[in-house]
């Protein structure tokens, strides 16, 4: 098996869990996705948790040179990953709102949403455990996060265009918790046996309100 070279094994904690570098030309782009590619291969048999840079080296018939060039571990890999899928689903989530012109129409868009993200993670398996890896690693709690609070944001701009009167503040809490709440559901749904977490999506939805309490 390919040994790790000692020097590269001394990484600085700056480095850690953030990408070297973005390449610029098209062979280093193809290199990034490759390594990306046999990485999401990997987890998917193995589990992110299992996941060594050696492996990847062998796997994708590259240099530790090259792989260090752009990732300096795991967690830098598991980060890029992660906002890759991040990217998809907020495209996804922005393209429902976009469409959101009366209140009549949120409780439906949401649930769509719901539907988008929970299909996403079962058609998915590697999203599956690269979510898990980021609420477990604190490097890749940060990247939650950021995500988590794209979407408050995004959702909150919908909120304040249906409900002009209301008060930012209570929006913007709104907006956090419908966010959160959908997260969480989705998290538990594909945690369960597929059976039970449709029935558990469907219950959810069912108890959305139409105003989301706004109005009351």
């Amino acid at each position: 098996m390919t040994q790790e070279p000692i020097a590269r094994r001394r990484r600085s904690k700056e480095a850690a869990g953030t990408p070297r570098r973005v390449p610029s030309q098209q062979r280093g782009r193809e290199r990034v996705d490759l390594i990306l590619s046999v990485a999401s291969e990997l987890i998917v048999k193995n589990g992110s948790d299992a996941l060594r840079m050696g492996e990847i080296v062998e796997k994708a018939g590259v240099s530790f040179g090259s792989l260090y060039q752009y990732f300096p571990d795991k967690t830098a890999i598991i980060r890029v990953l992660a906002e890759r899928y991040n990217d998809q689903g907020r495209q996804c989530v922005e393209d429902e709102l976009v469409a959101i012109k009366s209140r009549d129409q949120l409780q439906g868009a949401l649930g769509r949403i719901v539907d988008g993200y929970y299909a996403m993670f079962l058609d998915e398996p590697v999203m599956r455990d690269i979510w898990h890896a980021t609420h477990a690693d604190k490097l890749l709690q940060q990247v939650d996060a950021e995500d988590m609070e794209w979407h408050s944001q995004a959702f909150l701009t919908v909120l304040e265009r249906l409900w002009p009167e209301r008060d930012h503040s209570e929006l913007a809490r709104t907006a956090r918790l419908t966010m959160q709440l959908v997260a969480a559901a989705v998290r538990y749904a594909i945690s369960i046996e597929r059976e039970e977490g449709d029935k558990v999506i469907a219950l959810f939805k069912a108890m959305l309100p139409a105003d989301l309490g706004i109005d009351r």
